[in-house]
């Protein structure tokens, strides 16, 4: 397969990418440097801009039916649940009706319509019926301090001692949110690679004891009414870019990337690497995050708004502006202005349904429309944020 006349994020002039065997085989300025061979499907895009597949690092897929809830500025996560199931035991009640397969198919959805091919889940290990991204859970998940059940002895757990343990630190504004991160620390004996998330109230001088920290700036505004102070943050760990599940954020990553960019305590480009290269070291994923040759093809191809500058024109993307999005080497999701081109190169989509994002059509691998149907009989008022005809 070959993506014709893309600009890809950090390069110069027009590019031609290469895909063979589920990889990027070169990355051209010139389009005769290619093979060609009559069988070769080649998309030819004009305008567009082509980058990584996203890697968000932090959701819970069987949270992801949910819609935002919270009824106030909460001091910490704690607050925030115990509310929440006082006051909207109803609503809650009313998702969890939903079948998890089903509820995890739609996280799944979530993620793959806003152009993200790599998503960390956080909680108990799931059973994923289909490959339309990469759910890594090649990680030991514990939730919080006060809320993992014997954190203290999964934390030095001699068997998972390999493996980066991911938890919810710093949840939140006050004493009690900072001292569990000092409480954390104190009892990894076995200095175990950590990765917190959230960090609201994490410090300089803690965020040195973890490998990673994950952003989620839409989940703390929200919660909190904060979020963390990643400007100083960032000099002593490296920053990762997660959106949190439904339940606490909106559905789309490029708002959630606005929300963070204008708080100016990332550039723009290290937001990209947070997105990008810094999550494929982290979590080890060393074929993905770059386009560049002998990586995995998860690729995203967009076309951009009337912005001249590349990082206004990334940042103002929204899932109506995606034209392609192929998953190791596997076109997941096209636009329906690229159907003459996808009948022409003989590319199969009788496995794909159709749906309108803001009114632009789109062609999905597989039923969306059936999985909506199915979730929708056990939840009748669940809203989604497409539609089908």
């Amino acid at each position: 397969m070959q993506l014709l006349n893309v600009h890809i994020i950090g390069q110069e002039a027009l590019k031609h990418i290469h895909i063979e065997d589920a990889k990027i085989k070169t990355v051209a300025a010139d389009e005769k440097l290619l093979p060609f061979t009559a069988n070769e499907t080649r998309l030819i895009f004009e305008g567009a801009m082509a980058f990584p597949g996203l890697i968000n690092s932090h959701d819970h897929l069987d949270f992801d039916s949910f819609q935002q809830t919270g009824n106030r500025i909460y001091n910490n996560y704690i607050d925030w649940g115990a509310d929440i199931h006082k006051k909207n035991k109803e609503q809650i009640n009313n998702v969890l009706k939903i079948p998890e397969s089903l509820r995890i198919h739609w996280g799944v959805y979530k993620n793959l319509l806003a152009g993200v091919t790599t998503v960390v889940h956080h909680g108990k290990r799931l059973v994923i019926g289909n490959d339309l991204i990469n759910i890594f859970q090649k990680c030991q998940t514990i939730h919080s301090v006060n809320r993992g059940k014997n954190w203290r002895f999964h934390l030095n757990k001699l068997r998972n001692r390999k493996q980066p343990v991911v938890i919810h630190i710093g949840e939140g504004t006050d004493d009690k949110s900072r001292l569990e991160i000092d409480q954390l620390i104190k009892w990894n004996y076995l200095k175990r690679s950590m990765v917190g998330v959230h960090g609201i109230a994490l410090n300089e001088k803690q965020a040195s004891s973890f490998k990673a920290l994950v952003w989620c700036p839409a989940s703390n505004d929200f919660l909190f009414g904060k979020t963390a102070a990643i400007d100083r943050l960032k000099h002593r760990t490296t920053i990762l870019f997660g959106t949190d599940s439904t339940l606490t954020a909106t559905w789309n990553i490029w708002d959630h990337l606005r929300l963070a960019r204008d708080k100016k305590l990332l550039t723009d480009a290290e937001l990209f690497d947070g997105l990008t290269v810094k999550p494929a070291e982290v979590w080890s994923l060393n074929d993905t995050g770059k386009l560049t040759g002998n990586q995995w093809a998860d690729i995203v191809v967009a076309k951009p708004g009337n912005h001249q500058e590349k990082w206004e024109a990334f940042y103002n993307l929204n899932p109506e502006d995606i034209l392609l999005i192929i998953h190791r080497g596997n076109i997941r999701l096209f636009d329906a202005g690229l159907m003459d081109q996808v009948k022409k190169n003989n590319i199969p989509i009788a496995g794909f349904s159709k749906i309108y994002i803001s009114g632009t059509g789109k062609y999905v691998q597989g039923d969306v429309p059936g999985l909506m149907k199915e979730i929708r009989e056990y939840h009748p008022g669940i809203t989604f944020p497409f539609t089908t005809g």
